[in-house]
C-alpha cells in the first residue's frame, strides 16, 4: 500500500485543530475551528475522492480519539468519510493506549518505522494517515510518506503546532495535483522528490 498523508494547514503551517474549539487546546491554543468558515462542496469533493482510495488508515493518538468519539455515531452507509472509516482497518500508534473500543482498530507496538512498512507491504491500495502531527513528523524522519495532500487555509494564526517544525528532514516536493476551492483553499498534492539542491544567484567574479 501507499502511505498518503492528509492534513489541513494554515498559511502560515499550524495544523493544530483546525475543526473546533476543543479539539485540541495543548499548549492554551484557542484558535481551534479556524477551519470552519472555509468548508465548501469544493473541500468535500476532494476529500471524499481520498477516502475512496482507503483500504487501510494509521492515526496517531490524538487524531484517533477525535475520530473515535464522532465517527462511530455517523451511521450513513452513503456517507464518503464515515463507511470507510468505520468498516476499515485502522492502525494506532499510541506509547499510552492500552485498549482500542472502536471496532477494527489495532495497536501497533514495537518500532515504529519497522511497522508500518510492514503494513505497506500488505496489498492494497493506500494506508491513509489523517492529521495526526506527530505521527507525520516521524514517518517523515523515515521518508515513509509516499504522498502529501495538504490542503492550505487564507488564515494566519502565528502560534500553534506545526506539521514541518524545527528538525523536519530537509526534502525536496514534486507538485502532482493543485486545484483552489471556492473559499480560496489550496489544495495541492506533492510526491517527495529526494534532497534539496542549493544554488546561488552571486555573480561570478
Amino acid at each position: 500500500m501507499r502511505l498518503t498523508l492528509t492534513t489541513f494547514l494554515t498559511l502560515d503551517g499550524v495544523m493544530q485543530a483546525p475543526g473546533g474549539p476543543d479539539e485540541d487546546p495543548s499548549g492554551g491554543f484557542d484558535h481551534g475551528g479556524w477551519l470552519v468558515p472555509y468548508a465548501d462542496a469544493d473541500m468535500g469533493e476532494a476529500v471524499a475522492g481520498w477516502f475512496a482510495e482507503a483500504d487501510a488508515f494509521l492515526l496517531g493518538r490524538r487524531t484517533y480519539e477525535i475520530f473515535a468519539a464522532y465517527w462511530p455515531r455517523v451511521t450513513d452507509p452513503d456517507d464518503p468519510v464515515a463507511s470507510r472509516l468505520n468498516r476499515l482497518p485502522k492502525y494506532v500508534a499510541s506509547r499510552t493506549l492500552d485498549e482500542l473500543a472502536w471496532e477494527g482498530s489495532t495497536l501497533i507496538d514495537g518500532d515504529l518505522a519497522e511497522q508500518v512498512q510492514g503494513l505497506k507491504r500488505r496489498p492494497g491500495r493506500e494506508l491513509q494517515v489523517h492529521g495526526s502531527g506527530v505521527l507525520a513528523r516521524s514517518l517523515m524522519q523515515h521518508d515513509l510518506i509516499d504522498e502529501y495532500r495538504l490542503l492550505t487555509y487564507p488564515v494566519v494564526l502565528g502560534e500553534g503546532q506545526r506539521l514541518f517544525d524545527e528538525g523536519t528532514k530537509p526534502v525536496t516536493m514534486r507538485l502532482v495535483d493543485s486545484r483552489t476551492t471556492s473559499t480560496g483553499v489550496a489544495v495541492n498534492v506533492y510526491e517527495p522528490a529526494g534532497s534539496p539542491r542549493y544554488g546561488s544567484f552571486e555573480l561570478e567574479q
